[in-house]
């Protein structure tokens, strides 16, 4: 029981589930940035570049509507340390499932993200956007 309770408190608020949007918002920015600019450059420039300014959109929402804080040089520093481990599960729970267990890879990226996004949440939630 405690155990839903922190799960409660976490995960089925507000804050999560704005997180959550952004998180869509951030995705299909990155894609049409990338696609538009693949017209332009080579298609790995562009993804590069769609990524970095779906990443600053997500930054610059989740401080704004998530987390209500005031945009700042170290927070998104911090912000960007805190995905480090997102990717690092994520691709950890591909390569698990799609390569190892020979899972169909749809559901290898949904497990991922089931897992990620929630561990980022949190790193975001306590580390980078942190009441002081």
């Amino acid at each position: 029981m405690k155990l839903f309770n922190i799960i409660k408190n976490l995960f089925l608020k507000k804050d999560f589930i704005l997180f959550v949007g952004i998180g869509g918002v951030n995705t299909l920015t990155s894609i049409v940035v990338s696609y538009l600019l693949s017209e332009l450059f080579n298609p790995n420039v562009s993804y590069v570049i769609g990524y970095v300014v779906g990443f600053l959109v997500s930054y610059l929402l989740n401080s704004r509507f998530t987390f209500c804080e005031k945009l700042a040089w170290d927070k998104l520093v911090k912000y960007a340390v805190a995905t480090v481990p997102n990717f690092l599960i994520q691709n950890g729970v591909v390569i698990l499932f799609y390569n190892v267990l020979g899972w169909h890879k749809l559901i290898a990226y949904v497990l991922a993200a089931a897992i990620g996004v929630p561990v980022t949440f949190v790193l975001q939630k306590f580390f980078t956007f942190k009441k002081k």
